[in-house]
């Protein structure tokens, strides 16, 4: 059995980034399908009994411990391994800082875009689309002003920050009905140092659950 067990499917940003790390650390791991659209699995009393009590995914499984939120997994990942660590007090809190971030004001605005767009039934009013668009245009011009400053987001080399801010940017463009890295010069170039990293796949290529059957 691999070391590592991560429950996951492959429309999940969140879960992508914890299954990027894995991947880019060179872990012994192995994907653990979650049938998030078709059955629902996430919201079932046994997922959430004896995989997750919060509903969600990803889950990492690592002997005894089981870590759910992608922030707590990068975390523990990047202390065991060594690697896309930040190192020192004030960058452990500065990458804190843009995990949070991130979480609320990027992906935490992009995903729920993604998903109305396209899997939500009945579409929602065309002002909830505006209304989640203006929040995260906004934010990401923010992203894009400080990758002017340094390749990466925390300074010269790769970190857990960047890690978690790629969650849904590799995304195609047509999922969102816009390219992020057409209009965001400084994110284009990011994402393309990301995307060059030993170990990096696409979310398509490296969780399960892509294409959904229809």
């Amino acid at each position: 059995m691999p070391e590592y067990q991560l429950y996951c499917f492959a429309q999940s940003g969140n879960s992508y980034r914890a299954a990027l790390m894995l991947n880019l650390i060179g872990a012994d791991w192995a994907p653990v399908f979650v049938d998030f659209f078709k059955a629902g699995q996430t919201r079932t009393p046994e997922f959430r009994e004896q995989v997750n009590e919060l509903g969600e995914a990803p889950v990492l499984v690592h002997g005894a411990r089981t870590l759910s939120q992608s922030g707590v997994i990068l975390t523990y990942l990047s202390d065991r391994s060594g690697k896309f660590r930040p190192e020192g007090e004030d960058e452990r809190l500065e990458a804190l800082r843009w995990i949070i971030w991130d979480n609320q004001k990027v992906n935490g605005f992009l995903g729920p875009y993604r998903f109305l767009k396209n899997w939500a039934k009945p579409t929602p009013d065309e002002a909830v689309f505006k209304f989640l668009k203006a929040r995260f245009d906004g934010n990401l011009a923010i992203l894009d002003k400080r990758l002017a400053k340094a390749p990466f987001v925390l300074g010269a080399r790769p970190t857990i920050a960047d890690i978690s801010l790629v969650g849904y940017l590799y995304y195609p463009a047509e999922e969102f009905g816009f390219d992020i890295a057409g209009t965001h010069k400084n994110i284009a170039v990011w994402l393309d140092r990301i995307k060059a990293l030993p170990g990096w796949k696409h979310p398509y290529d490296l969780m399960p659950g892509h294409p959904m059957p229809k």
